[in-house]
């Protein structure tokens, strides 16, 4: 799945607004409200994507380019604080990549999000409900950025 937008604003404002500890709820509501991260966005961290019932995915930063390029590998979920790297669910997209990718148009930034998703027919829901939220979060990146 693959994700763009213009942003009027430098790659640095984007940046921090897709990675700073205040600006990255606020756009991440998109996906559910409370979504917070538990991590320092360094290359090889671990990190933690939860909603507001400390669930949701456990990951590691791949790389961390600041103000070009971030690449975070899901590695497994997270249920009421306990994570589980092995189930059958787990293992249909253990390893899929998110990258983040920052292009510099002059002051402005072009967004690109590019997510590896199986297209199997158990993640078809999962697509779907990514296609709707991804437009909606890069929205309000947008706004945070540009205001």
């Amino acid at each position: 799945m693959e994700f763009n937008i213009e942003i009027n604003a430098s790659r640095e404002k984007v940046w921090d607004v897709l990675f700073g500890e205040k600006t990255y709820p606020l756009w991440t509501s998109a996906f559910g409200e409370g979504s917070r991260v538990e991590t320092d966005w360094q290359k090889g961290s671990k990190a933690l994507f939860l909603g507001s019932e400390d669930s949701g995915m456990v990951s590691r930063i791949d790389e961390a380019i600041p103000n070009e390029y971030m690449s975070i590998e899901h590695l497994g979920m997270v249920t009421n604080g306990i994570e589980d790297y092995d189930s059958a669910e787990v293992k249909r997209w253990a390893g899929a990549k998110e990258n983040y990718t920052l292009t510099d148009l002059g002051g402005k930034t072009h967004l690109n999000i590019f997510m590896e998703m199986d297209e199997s027919e158990e993640n078809k829901q999962m697509i779907e409900m990514f296609a709707g939220m991804w437009p909606k979060a890069l929205a309000k990146v947008k706004e945070l950025a540009e205001n």
